[in-house]
């Protein structure tokens, strides 16, 4: 009988350890909503045409389960849901769009993007304002500049150390004849230079 009367007791007294484990085993609501990112193109949606592809992936603890632009489903590429990648190509009437990027967790949590696409097909304009020679070494001071972003200078086919933005000064060296600027903006256009003193 005393055997009896220890089982119940022993019961007892585990109850709330196990109820406590149990309790953290239970499954936490998920308010984590779906984070989305665009990894192209670079320079904050501007492109040289019209029709271009647009990339990025929607990040979610729980895995994503749906992607849609503007209301419409697209694919999720193969790959983890987790980091669900997608793709989509672009059809802008005119020089301006925006496109609105959703994406749906597995729990129902929504999120939103929107990405104002610019169609830039103008190049960068480009300017040595001083070259001059020392020797065999070619000095360059000069200014690049965009109605979007200039987002790179090269010297010689080797890129300087810049900001972007509408307008960049530069100053560069090199040896030889003479000095081959180059100015690229944020959509891709490119603009070429022979400086010579």
């Amino acid at each position: 009988m005393r055997r009896a009367a220890a089982a119940p007791t022993a019961l007892l007294l585990l109850a709330p350890l196990l109820g406590a484990l149990l309790g953290g085993c239970a499954r936490k609501a998920d308010s984590f909503k779906p984070r989305i990112v665009v990894t192209s193109p670079d320079g904050g949606g501007v492109g040289q045409a019209r029709a271009f592809t647009i990339r990025g992936y929607a990040l979610d603890d729980q895995g994503v389960t749906r992607i849609t632009v503007d209301g419409k489903s697209i694919p999720i590429e193969p790959g983890s849901r987790k980091i669900a990648n997608f793709a989509f190509e672009t059809q802008v009437q005119g020089n301006r769009a925006t496109y609105l990027i959703g994406a749906l967790d597995a729990a129902g949590n929504k999120s939103l993007l929107e990405v104002p696409i610019t169609v830039d097909g103008k190049a960068p304009a480009l300017k040595a304002t001083r070259v001059e020679r020392s020797g065999n070494l070619i000095r360059v001071t000069g200014v690049a500049t965009d109605d979007n972003r200039v987002t790179e200078v090269l010297v010689d086919g080797k890129r300087l150390n810049i900001t972007s933005g509408s307008r960049v000064d530069f100053y560069a060296e090199t040896t030889g004849v003479y000095a081959d600027l180059e100015a690229v903006d944020s959509a891709g256009n490119r603009t070429r230079l022979r400086a010579q003193p």
